[in-house]
């Protein structure tokens, strides 16, 4: 009787949290931007994008918000962020702060700004920040569909490689919702030094050799500077 009562107990709670637990793992939405100007206006740029992360950050939802800007040329930026949840993102999108930026960016323009939200798949629960002289890395990977499930095996044998290498500030997998068989990996590396040590480990080495023959695209890997 006893264990009857149990079974009856256990089948009408699981279906109640265990679908709630697995939405709150899934849900968060990661942006990975792409923003584009005339040279002459990298710094006015830089200076909008700043006003941006400022107000963004104050949105309910918001988790992350990262600026970065190319090495060269730099007048190319990368904006990372990390919202609670799919309506936590569409209202910043909708938003009046993300309303202004993209109005007073217009006219500087010189291709449309790319904006491709990502699912994440190798990511830090709380991850660090980086430091002054730090290189951040944002790599975008593209395999045919029929490739995706081993694309995946060589990041995720990638991410947990290069998670033991002594230079590593964070090393992160997302991949894109509309297309899952394209991938942003995300990087910060506590110096140069630590950079050029990770492109010339033997494990970094054999993932480029294994990824290559399945790649869809050359291998994007742009290097930038946090703002």
């Amino acid at each position: 009787m006893r264990f009857l009562i149990w079974l009856l107990l256990t089948m009408a709670l699981t279906p109640a949290f265990a679908p709630q637990n697995a939405r709150a793992q899934d849900a968060a939405v990661y942006v990975v931007t792409y923003v584009e100007v005339a040279p002459s206006a990298s710094a006015t740029t830089a200076g909008l994008l700043r006003q941006l992360a400022e107000a963004a950050r104050k949105d309910d939802g918001n988790m992350r918000f990262e600026i970065l800007e190319r090495t060269a040329p730099p007048n190319q930026f990368a904006v990372v962020t990390v919202w609670r949840d799919q309506k936590a993102y569409d209202a910043y999108a909708a938003g009046a702060h993300s309303k202004e930026f993209r109005d007073k960016i217009k006219s500087s323009l010189i291709s449309g700004i790319d904006e491709r939200p990502h699912r994440g798949m190798e990511t830090a629960a709380a991850p660090d920040k980086a430091a002054p002289g730090a290189v951040l890395v944002v790599t975008h990977v593209d395999v045919p569909p029929p490739q995706k499930d081993d694309c995946i095996s060589a990041l995720q044998t990638l991410v947990g490689d290069s998670r033991k290498e002594a230079g590593v500030v964070r090393f992160e997998v997302l991949q894109q919702v509309s297309r899952p068989n394209h991938f942003s990996v995300v990087e910060i590396w506590k110096d140069n030094k630590a950079y050029d040590a990770h492109i010339t480990a033997e494990h970094t080495r054999k993932f480029r050799e294994r990824l290559t023959p399945m790649s869809g695209a050359l291998y994007d890997e742009r290097l930038y500077k946090a703002l």
